[in-house]
């Protein structure tokens, strides 16, 4: 089933000969898909595709046009900017482009799911697949919010672009060009289609905070207790594989607002990386990949069997899968619930310096939000092709358009108003450095993070970690009972060489404090007293 547009394409000022196929469902869009070769059919249904150079986000190709409404709003030492004159260009050769096109698919749908607090999107692509990505990751409107819907943002995704960087001011032929007055997105020269939901992002990461909302990075569900807890952390840490878990209702895996009333998921549908998935580990994700509707990219494939291969990373370290929320077992009917009562930052601690969990105190919490440490998987990011150490404040760096201290001090005031507890929580490594130790059990991250959620942790014996200065739980019976050693709480007890030990946790409380710098004007003496100081 379709839907006309209630606004045609002419009415936005867009010329085109093409055939548009507006608002298409499901089953259409995938048919399309096919019949334009864009991708295959795997054995149970999903349809697999690729994206062939581009298998991650192009950061450094990325600009949002510096203007008066940008000039004093968007945090410029994090984003890359383009002349109003050189958009112009852009848009002329996009709309150009477009006049060309012999076939079009747009979708209406909402960034945002709490009413009073989403932004109308109109996404115009080339490729089906594109439009039923990205009709999976946002909110899809109902037949009657459809009927008279007047957007007030327009995506358009051309991968067969190619930019000029003389002609539209870009580093090379792709090109991701944000223009905030005339609420217009343009991507081009990359088929990679997280670029389309992550523009969503970034148009709420602008827009919220001056109603005073908090936008976040993270992931979110709701226990059976009815309480809400949210998980931020970059690509990697485990917001999708932690969120989705069946014995709590899911509000969404990735991007949310937290208003007065509520926190409400940005989309509709989850972004889980699909490398080396397994149904022991993951079994609500692994369960998506049997299913129509679900868009696998860069999944290798039998091209006989059509039986998917998880473990075979020959076409991309970040291969990905996107499927409607529903997909998961147990999640929130209006991808929305209370406000959180447990915050945890999930960081992959490439160090191996990091215990598995650890209690934050208010200040502990916007200092650690601030840095945003933990180690970029390989993969995310072009040229990235083994974890290393990083610092993504907020984390998610890449989508913050306002100066860190905006998103910070929203957090603090959250937390302190709700007297929300906090926690960071390490998915990383144990028993020595990446290369040398092991990535954390997923059973012991599961048992630590189920405690602490359940109030399991609230009587246990806490010490101080001697370079954070946080609260570590000493033991935590879950572990037992989950066949982990309590050791693996301590970290400098699971290294073989103590010294080798405290030279590396020292060399990364230096790499904490240096990050910090240029955010300590911005913040209070509590949150500067919160650096961690070598023991």
């Amino acid at each position: 089933m379709s839907y006309q547009l209630s606004k045609s394409l002419s009415d936005q000022g867009i010329a085109t000969t093409a055939t548009i196929h507006p608002n298409l469902g499901r089953a259409a869009l995938v048919e399309h898909a096919i019949a334009n070769e864009e991708g295959q059919l795997a054995a149970q249904g999903p349809l697999v595709v690729k994206t062939g150079k581009h298998t991650g986000r192009s950061a450094k190709d990325k600009f949002i046009v510096r203007d008066a409404e940008t000039e004093d709003t968007v945090w410029w030492d994090n984003n890359a900017s383009m002349t109003p004159e050189h958009f112009a260009n852009l848009k002329e050769d996009f709309l150009q482009a477009v006049g060309e096109k012999e076939t079009l698919y747009v979708a209406d749908l909402f960034g945002g799911s709490q009413p009073e607090h989403r932004v109308k999107v109109r996404v115009i692509n080339e490729l089906a697949w594109h439009n039923l990505f990205i009709r999976t990751l946002l909110c899809r409107p109902t037949p009657d919010e459809l009927d008279g819907f007047d957007p007030e943002y327009t995506i358009i995704d051309l991968p067969t672009f190619q930019a000029d960087p003389e002609r539209h001011g870009t580093r090379s032929e792709t090109v991701v060009a944000v223009n905030l007055s005339e609420k217009l997105i343009l991507i081009g020269g990359t088929k990679y289609a997280g670029e389309m939901k992550k523009g969503v992002f970034g148009i709420l990461n602008y827009l919220l905070p001056t109603r005073g909302v908090m936008p976040m990075h993270c992931s979110a569900n709701v226990g059976s207790d009815g309480k809400t807890a949210v998980f931020f952390g970059l690509s990697g840490t485990g917001k999708t594989t932690l969120s989705a878990d069946a014995s709590r209702t899911l509000i969404g895996d990735d991007e949310h607002g937290w208003s007065d009333t509520a926190v409400f998921n940005f989309e509709g549908g989850c972004y889980a990386k699909m490398i080396r998935l397994s149904e022991e580990a993951e079994p609500e994700i692994y369960a998506t990949t049997k299913m129509f509707g679900t868009v696998l990219e860069n999944v290798v494939m039998d091209e006989k069997t059509r039986e998917l291969d998880f473990d075979d990373n020959s076409l991309a370290e970040n291969s990905r899968g996107a499927y409607p929320i529903d997909y998961i077992p147990n999640t929130s009917e209006k991808n929305l619930g209370p406000v959180p009562s447990n915050v945890v930052m999930l960081t992959a601690d490439a160090f191996g310096v990091l215990p598995p969990i650890s209690r934050l105190t208010p200040d502990q919490a916007m200092y650690h939000f601030l840095s945003g440490y933990t180690a970029k998987v390989a993969g995310t990011e072009i040229g990235v092709t083994e974890p290393e150490a990083t610092f993504s404040t907020c984390f998610g760096a890449p989508f913050m358009p306002r100066h860190p201290s905006v998103y910070g001090n929203l957090l603090k005031e959250r937390i302190a108003k709700g007297g929300v507890q906090c926690w960071l929580l390490n998915t990383g490594w144990t028993g020595g450095k990446y290369g040398v130790g092991s990535r954390m059990p997923i059973k012991a991250t599961r048992a630590l993070l189920n405690a602490a959620l359940d109030g399991k942790l609230d009587d246990v014996e806490f010490r101080k970690d001697p370079n954070f200065g946080f609260d570590v739980p000493v033991s935590v019976p879950a572990l037992e009972e989950a066949g982990i050693d309590q050791t693996i709480l301590d970290p400098r007890a699971t290294w073989a060489d103590k010294d080798e030990y405290d030279r590396t946790a020292h060399k990364l409380v230096d790499l904490f404090v240096n990050n910090f710098q240029p955010f300590a004007a911005h913040v209070d003496e509590g949150v500067r007293k919160a650096a961690p100081q070598a023991a």
